[in-house]
């Protein structure tokens, strides 16, 4: 089943009427009927399905069963159901109130912020709304007149009449007059700071709250000037599309259209009546109802008489993201453009006195920080990915266990979701890196990449058909913690013969102090092997010997179509790739004759796992 059809969630705020039920079929059993919230999955209000297989369950049950996916592929940029579409009944005059930016609203809230647009669908004569300031004014002049009851002098009335549209932007103040009817589209947001209200009370018999201190804080001074570069929608943001469908029953009577797997559709019925058919299934609509095509529900048509708002979500403008790399000693981020390019970064030293929670609340400072010093909108951003060393759940976001910043059992994407109004994705900082070089580095060309990463540790990453290969099991690959050795070194993950106890950069140094009998660096110990030491080029052949090993097993067990060596032995991998080259053609499985797959040297050096992050 692919048409739902929604019965709304009612509120009866006390400046509302009855018209909703009497002129929009409605089912309420109340004397006042402020909002009809027809399309919610929002928790204060969802709204309820009332056809199929999910009749009798919520929007929000059904998201839960069917998954996210039902969006479509524009919603990914979203952490829950993007809008929120609603009736208005306004007998009497809303309070003077304005709506904060997702910044604010996710620090101070814990929910998005909220940008909306209106149709008028009804005005009495001489209605009108506030929508922003006839003049600027200063934060002082605004306090004052909020105290001293002054405040409708400064605001800017505007008369309205049916088929009116307004878009309200966060942070212009406004409200919505009496003898109004509305229809609503929004973002999923219950936030709203009221500033004035005309010295009502509440059903408790006390003057309802207002909000001065945060109205202060978010509202716009300046004048708003009406937007007119929507066409040919009603509305165009980021949050949501909005078209209007007109038929009349005679000259156009049937609309055919698509529901692609990019964005669901939401029908709003304004007025008239008909049919709705998509995938052999054929429901009847009404003034009043709702109606919802989730993501791929391919072709539909309408017919009847029909006055509808269709709305859907496109493509972000502009999009960035954020990837971050968290490494033991230090944390890289970067704000990634849609080209996957870094045009702003940022390093700082990982602090091991602060707890996990207060890392992840400097951490969102700091991303927040960057984005501000860079004057990109925090509603600029669509995603942010965090690599992390050690053992990560990505479906529950959590770092299971971190021996390299001592972390266990930390749920980062909850945490930093707080403060970043937008997807956080987390893995393996190898897996990060592995897919920044396949992404835009030596691996572009590819869509099957293993990357060795051999530093003090020995980490890799394994993309496959340009995903990150996690396997069944929480964890993903430890390509360091293969056996290339029976009973050889100690690892220092408690087992011996490990990849990472012969091949790390440690490993290495510590071989070649062995062989000369005092300390030695790892430049030396390639400079004085190309100069002719045997001693050196011994320690060098064994090296490679233990990391041919290891690349022979993956390349067994993958056939991938690049072997990619990576970290900080990348400086000195043109010396070793010849012999890596040679131990694959020769003990790979079905030797030179076999796909044999292309060796290389990563590109992107510590800017791999910004950008493997961001693009999680």
């Amino acid at each position: 089943m692919s048409i739902l059809k929604l019965k709304p969630a009612c509120k009866d705020y006390l400046w509302g009427g009855h018209r909703l039920v009497d002129e929009y079929n409605i089912d309420y059993d109340g004397d006042i009927l402020a909002e009809a919230w027809e399309l919610s999955a929002h928790p204060d209000g969802p709204s309820m399905i009332t056809n199929g297989k999910y009749a009798g369950k919520s929007l929000r049950e059904y998201l839960e069963i069917e998954g996210m996916d039902v969006l479509g592929t524009h919603c990914r940029r979203f952490r829950e159901f993007p809008i929120l579409t609603k009736f208005i009944d306004a007998r009497d005059n809303l309070s003077i109130q304005v709506h904060p930016n997702n910044a604010f609203a996710l620090q101070n809230e814990n929910q998005y912020g909220k940008t909306e647009m209106w149709y008028v669908l009804d005005a009495e004569p001489g209605a009108f709304l506030y929508y922003g300031f006839r003049r600027e004014i200063s934060r002082e002049e605004f306090r004052e007149r909020i105290e001293n009851n002054t405040l409708l002098e400064v605001l800017n009335p505007v008369p309205v009449k049916k088929g009116d549209i307004l878009f309200i932007e966060s942070g212009t103040l406004h409200a919505i007059g009496k003898g109004i009817l509305i229809a609503e589209i929004q973002q999923n947001s219950n936030v709203t700071y009221r500033i004035y209200d005309y010295g009502r009370v509440g059903k408790d018999g006390k003057k309802r709250d207002l909000h001065i201190e945060k109205a202060l804080a978010v509202t716009n001074r300046i004048p708003i000037v009406a937007r007119g570069d929507s066409y040919p929608h009603v509305a165009d943001c980021d949050y949501f599309t909005v078209d209007k469908l007109d038929l009349d029953g005679r000259l156009t009577y049937r609309m055919q259209g698509n529901v692609g797997e990019e964005s669901f559709l939401s029908i709003l019925i304004l007025d008239g009546e008909g049919t709705i058919t998509n995938r052999g299934e054929k429901i009847t609509y009404r003034k009043g109802d709702s109606i919802f095509l989730p993501a791929g529900s391919g072709e539909f048509a309408i017919e009847g008489r029909c006055d509808a708002l269709m709305t859907t979500i496109r493509e972000k403008a502009s999009p960035i993201r954020v990837g971050i790399d968290i490494g033991s000693s230090e944390i890289k981020m970067g704000i990634i453009n849609d080209c996957q390019q870094i045009i702003a970064e940022e390093v700082y030293p990982f602090n091991r006195r602060l707890s996990a929670r207060e890392c992840i609340d400097e951490l969102g400072e700091k991303i927040l920080s960057l984005l501000e010093r860079n004057d990109i909108p925090l509603e600029q951003c669509i995603g942010v990915g965090v690599g992390i060393p050690g053992t990560i759940d990505r479906r529950k976001g959590t770092v299971i266990y971190s021996n390299n910043i001592r972390w266990e059992d930390v749920p980062i994407v909850q945490e930093l979701g707080k403060v970043i109004p937008c997807p956080v994705r987390i893995a393996n900082n190898a897996d990060c890196a592995a897919l920044g070089e396949e992404l835009v580095g030596a691996g572009k060309d590819y869509t099957d990449v293993v990357m060795f990463i051999l530093g003090n540790g020995v980490g890799g990453g394994i993309i496959l058909n340009g995903e990150v290969f996690e396997g069944g099991a929480i964890g993903g690959s430890e390509i360091g913690h293969m056996v290339v050795r029976t009973n050889g070194r100690l690892c220092t993950c408690g087992r011996k013969g490990c990849l990472e106890a012969y091949t790390s950069i440690r490993a290495l140094i510590q071989s070649g102090e062995r062989a000369a009998g005092h300390e030695v660096t790892l430049d030396e110990i390639f400079r004085k092997a190309e100069a002719g030491d045997i001693d050196m080029q011994e320690v060098i052949e064994q090296y490679e010997e233990m990391l041919g090993a290891g690349v022979v097993n993956i390349v067994n067990l993958f056939r991938p179509q690049l072997v990619l060596i990576g970290g900080g032995i990348s400086e000195y991998a043109e010396r070793l790739l010849p012999s890596l080259e040679k131990m694959m053609r020769e003990d790979c499985f079905g030797g030179a004759g076999s796909s044999i797959p292309d060796l290389a040297v990563a590109r992107l050096g510590d800017k791999a796992g910004i950008i493997g992050a961001a693009m999680l």
